[in-house]
């Protein structure tokens, strides 16, 4: 408005910025659902497409369609799993975890959430979760977290996303920012990083149905924060399925407007 100064413009702006966050914030939590039990949602054997065990500091690059899902379980409670992703068709569409965290107006990932693409398109759905305590902030390792962490370079996120780029044609441009899960990240007072080995447990797992046909890298190396010394981990599996159909009350659908937009958008691209 003419005449206002650029204090009063940025005073407005943050004071509508506050207003935004608020009702989002007030109204998503309610339409979560709660978190899986361990012994729950059993996937059908039929279902079933592929099962597979990656090794302690090692990737896979699963192909996955829309309506698949794919369910990474920690059986010892010790891992932690960086993901990224890219729409199948168009490589240059891919996972934006600054994104994800900002249209849900929370950086905190679990049921009912979504993982946004930087088209503004839906990724992926956590449409089952026992855990609750994945990273969006962090990322992944690189040669440099593990020299400091561990004196030497060991197998890490950020050369196992590398590597798997490369045979998908791929190069550093197009790796994204990671989303971690299994990765008990969160903020302390300070604003610091802080750790939260008490909620890792051995079993948990969390399914993340396709909402669009996907790429997806799996890199299974400690997170950069995780403070077991020497490293901890062990083995992850991948259970590749097909997902029940969202109902139309779906919660990752209909947690917030905003939501429910960026999937109308994703599904005009397959109508």
């Amino acid at each position: 408005m003419v005449g206002r100064t650029k204090a009063e413009i940025s005073e407005a702006n943050r004071r509508r910025y506050q207003e935004l966050r608020a009702a989002g914030q007030e109204s998503t939590p309610k339409a979560l659902p709660q978190a899986t039990a361990l012994d729950g949602a059993p996937i059908a054997p039929e279902a079933v497409i592929s099962r597979e065990n990656v090794p302690l500091g090692w990737y896979d690059t699963v192909r996955l369609r829309r309506g698949e899902a794919l369910r990474i379980v920690d059986p010892r409670g010790l891992s932690s799993v960086s993901v990224i992703g890219w729409c199948e068709h168009d490589p240059s569409e891919r996972i934006n975890c600054a994104d994800t965290a900002k249209v849900q107006w929370s950086a905190t990932l679990f049921k009912g959430r979504v993982i946004l693409s930087d088209m503004g398109r839906v990724f992926l759905s956590l449409i089952e979760d026992t855990s609750g305590a994945h990273d969006l902030l962090v990322g992944g390792s690189t040669p440099a977290s593990t020299l400091a962490a561990f004196g030497e370079t060991t197998r890490n996120t950020h050369e196992n996303f590398l590597l798997a780029a490369a045979k998908l044609g791929l190069g550093l441009r197009d790796i994204p920012p990671s989303v971690t899960f299994f990765a008990p990240v969160s903020l302390d007072a300070a604003g610091r990083f802080v750790w939260n080995a008490a909620r890792k447990r051995p079993g948990d797992f969390v399914d993340l149905r396709a909402e669009a046909n996907l790429v997806l890298v799996l890199s299974n190396c400690p997170h950069p924060l995780d403070p077991a010394r020497p490293a901890a981990g062990g083995p992850v599996t991948l259970v590749r399925y097909r997902a029940p159909p969202a109902a139309s009350d779906d919660p990752c659908r209909t947690t917030s407007s905003e939501i429910a937009r960026a999937f109308q958008f994703t599904d005009r691209l397959y109508a």
